[in-house]
């Protein structure tokens, strides 16, 4: 299934895709995804909570994703689904695919030694990445980014302008750093003895499995003794 920038998709293609029922003209062509309130019949919108059912007598969208059990809800064109906010997700995905980086290592940025970056990869201008990192195929490292020694990031993984990845860490397949997030600073430890506080040192690593979406701002901090461990 392709997509033409002014064309859209057809319901058709975008069911035989992610499956769901359709009701209505296969035709029809979708070129965005709306709110039911705002959406035109170039839109696509969905019902996932009951308490909006009254938007859709007014709605204009040319099509809706709605649940098995609102298909008599509406005359408009539907796509049924057990699960009408993940098909949306999905829809919304393939109308809105992430902006691809064109591969580079800038000259600006610094590249230590025994680093791995493929050539599919991109890092961005005034970004570091220390000794011995392993970087996935097609990883972004955005501008202004650190990324310490021994670190490795996943294939497909972006990290937006100014994340810091501290040392040894691990950050899995398509995770997604926001700007300003820490990963693998050191968490709180620090022991009483006469009066002074000793530090307690933080030798754990982070690790980020894959899939996981961290968001601007955000510090995950490293384990004195064991890792910190995030899931898929």
């Amino acid at each position: 299934m392709s997509r033409d920038s002014q064309t859209g998709y057809r319901l058709g293609e975008i069911v035989e895709r992610f499956g769901g029922e359709l009701i209505g003209d296969a035709n029809i062509v979708i070129k965005q995804v709306a709110p039911l309130s705002t959406a035109q019949p170039e839109h696509i919108s969905f019902l996932a909570n009951t308490k909006y059912r009254h938007q859709m007598q007014t709605c204009r969208a040319g099509a809706l994703i709605i649940a098995v059990a609102e298909r008599d809800a509406t005359t408009l064109p539907r796509i049924l689904s057990n699960n009408p906010y993940a098909y949306f997700a999905k829809v919304s995905a393939l109308l809105n695919p992430r902006h691809t980086e064109e591969p580079s290592i800038h000259p600006t940025s610094v590249i230590d030694v025994g680093t791995t970056i493929p050539d599919s990869a991109k890092v961005g201008a005034f970004a570091f990445v220390g000794k011995s990192a392993r970087i996935g195929e097609r990883a972004v490292i955005g501008v202004g980014c650190y990324v310490g020694d021994g670190v490795e990031i996943g294939e497909d993984s972006l990290l937006y302008p100014h994340v810091t990845v501290y040392h040894d860490c691990v950050i899995g397949s398509r995770v997604v750093l926001h700007s300003g997030s820490v990963i693998g600073a050191d968490g709180f430890g620090l022991a009483k003895e006469d009066g002074r506080w000793i530090k307690v040192p933080q030798i754990g690593r982070v690790i980020i499995a894959d899939d996981v979406e961290i968001g601007a701002n955000t510090t995950v901090d490293r384990g004195a003794l064991a890792d910190t461990i995030i899931e898929e």
